[in-house]
């Protein structure tokens, strides 16, 4: 008599293994990921929902204060709010005139930095050398440079005999903004100017002497090899440089705190006054969700054509 063994199921022993071990892979990834994910959830993603929910709600500063749900009652309170509406257009002429001067002006410096010059490794480092230096350490700085009495540009105004020109340039309705928007160009160049020569040393200089061969000029070259080639980088740039200015708020503040007069109160000023000085959070955070909410929605349409336009 013959005795039949019964033939392991190898197969589906294999696929229960592999299955098995696929989950304790993706489990060892989860956990390799938690120590870089929890701080981004605990600080970044928890401030903006308790942000979020906020907005909705009448929170004030104290103790033991009871928050109630409000609705969209501190929206209806935004649009009817005189100081909300000229924080913002001064938001946006502060974050338009600073991200286009710091584009045109580190554009021109990286196309000099690129070229073969004598101490060039020096003029680099001098170049971001203001990226080295703490907000509150540049506006300390030039305000030191725009003091009435002691500063360097009136003294300078005075030497070469322009005494008319001198002012308060801090203190002035006509002068504040602008010699802020200064100080925000000079401070924000630096990291402009160094991601744009890094992708002007990756345009392959083939083009170039292609182009040259055909003719073409130094204004035509750039306009036509140079110019597309850093096409993404510099709607990737300027769109970051847009909304870091337009969430300004050290440097700014420790100018002029948003004077005189409020004609240098940028948004998030606005938000840090209701806040901090008024106590009105839920405001507060009303009005951050909605600047958040505009960025958003002028960087989609602004991204959308460059990109566009890039392809």
């Amino acid at each position: 008599m013959t005795t039949l063994a019964e033939r392991p199921d190898v197969e589906r022993t294999g696929q229960g293994n592999r299955s098995g071990r696929r989950r304790s892979d993706r489990t060892t990834v989860y956990l390799l990921l938690l120590p870089s994910l929890l701080p981004v959830l605990v600080l970044s993603v928890f401030p903006l929902l308790r942000g979020i929910y906020l907005g909705f709600t009448d929170a004030r500063a104290g103790r033991n204060v009871e928050v109630s749900f409000t609705g969209l009652a501190n929206y209806r309170e935004l649009l009817g709010d005189s100081l909300f509406w000229s924080s913002f257009r001064i938001g946006l002429l502060w974050a338009f005139a600073v991200t286009v001067l710091q584009f045109l002006l580190a554009l021109g410096l990286a196309l000099l930095l690129d070229q073969r010059l004598r101490f060039r490794g020096v003029a680099r480092v001098l170049a971001v050398v203001p990226w080295a230096m703490p907000p509150v350490v540049v506006g300390i700085l030039w305000r030191l440079v725009y003091h009435p009495d002691a500063g360097l540009l009136n003294e300078f105004l005075h030497r070469i005999g322009a005494d008319g020109l001198r002012t308060t340039w801090l203190g002035d309705f006509n002068t504040a903004l602008p010699a802020v928007i200064i100080v925000g160009v000079w401070a924000g160049m630096p990291q402009t100017t160094v991601v744009l020569l890094a992708a002007l040393q990756g345009v392959p200089r083939e083009l170039h002497e292609a182009a040259a061969m055909d003719g073409a000029g130094a204004w035509q070259r750039f306009r036509n090899v140079t110019l597309p080639s850093l096409m993404p980088v510099i709607v990737a740039i300027t769109s970051l440089d847009f909304i870091w200015n337009f969430n300004s708020f050290g440097l700014v503040y420790v100018l002029t705190a948003g004077g005189p007069g409020g004609r240098t109160m940028l948004p998030m000023l606005f938000a840090y006054e209701e806040a901090f000085r008024y106590g009105n959070y839920g405001y507060a955070a009303a009005l951050g969700n909605v600047m958040v909410v505009i960025v958003v929605a002028l960087l989609a349409v602004y991204l959308r054509r460059r990109l566009r336009e890039a392809n």
